[in-house]
């Protein structure tokens, strides 16, 4: 087998898009609480990444043999046969243990938090998929981690602002992954899982808690500037991609289709891009009024000083 189809086969077994989203997201967060060293940065993506790829393939691990029967996962590595499961255990154990061991070159919470979002997502989430609807929700806990982990990565805090973001992710992943459930009903279905709020599948009742946690969405919004996290200018851009994700969840009630449930999901997800750049940009334009504002008052009183020198002297 040739390297490229090998390093193609690992990145389906780790799911590379997927882990992609989920370093923006924690980079966001270590870039909000104002910390930029090259090499924790370094840290901090190959160890989120590689924490999140043994995630992914523990969840292949434990559903290989409903992949196959889903049209949308049936290629997977495990099922279609180009990886064994012995070799899927080793990639994932070392992805593992190398990622929490970058992860804790940062601090211990950071590492700490890595294992906590493996453990919920492999041990907790992805058994529960198939026995309640509430796996959604325990899902959304280590769904949230990497926004918080990027700020207790920079900052060594669990403070404020990795609560705020935390929460921010959290709520999010309700309407994002019904909307992704709802798209994927009839091959979730087929493996036995329930993923909507409904166990009748797409009704108006999955279609109106879509609706409530995108306008529950709103407030989570304000958190930030209410607790001066960040200004003004967010908190509006927030407001209008919340209010969008609200339009979008009645339009789904309204027409209950499989487009307009699309159109929520890739929605989400530009969402959640531009709400984070907007967050940080917003933060550094205040940072750096703060900083102009410092300049001009140091200039103030080295001119006055100066200029009570010059008095004293012609005084003199």
């Amino acid at each position: 087998m040739s390297i490229g189809k090998k390093v193609k086969i690992y990145m389906d077994f780790t799911k590379f898009r997927l882990s992609s989203l989920v370093l923006v997201s924690a980079l966001s967060g270590y870039l909000f609480v104002g910390a930029s060293d090259g090499l924790e940065i370094t840290w901090l993506l190959l160890g989120g990444w590689l924490v999140t790829s043994a995630s992914n393939g523990s969840n292949q691990i434990w559903e290989r043999e409903l992949d196959i029967l889903m049209k949308r996962t049936g290629k997977r590595p495990l099922p279609a046969g180009t990886m064994g499961l012995n070799e899927a255990l080793i990639v994932v154990t070392l992805c593992l243990l190398l990622g929490l061991w970058m992860l804790y070159q940062l601090n211990l919470g950071s590492m700490l938090l890595g294992l906590a979002a493996f453990i919920s997502y492999v041990f907790i989430y992805t058994p529960m998929k198939r026995v309640t609807p509430w796996a959604v929700f325990v899902g959304a806990f280590p769904g949230a981690i990497p926004p918080m982990l990027g700020a207790v990565a920079g900052s060594d805090d669990f403070g404020l602002v990795p609560g705020v973001l935390f929460f921010v992710q959290f709520v999010w992943q309700f309407p994002h992954f019904w909307a992704i459930a709802w798209v994927a009903h009839k091959d979730y279905s087929a493996a036995g899982f329930k993923l909507l709020p409904s166990d009748k599948g797409p009704t108006k009742f999955t279609a109106l808690q879509t609706i409530i946690y995108s306008t529950l969405m709103i407030p989570i919004g304000f958190l930030p500037y209410l607790y001066k996290i960040s200004g003004v200018e967010s908190m509006w851009i927030l407001l209008v991609c919340n209010l969008f994700m609200v339009f979008l969840s009645i339009r789904l009630f309204i027409k209950m289709d499989i487009p307009s449930a699309r159109k929520v999901m890739f929605s989400s997800y530009f969402y959640l891009m531009i709400v984070f750049l907007s967050l940080y940009a917003n933060k550094q334009k205040r940072i750096t009024s703060a900083l102009a504002v410092q300049h001009t008052e140091s200039i103030y009183l080295r001119s006055k000083t100066k200029n009570n020198y010059s008095l004293r002297a012609i005084a003199i």
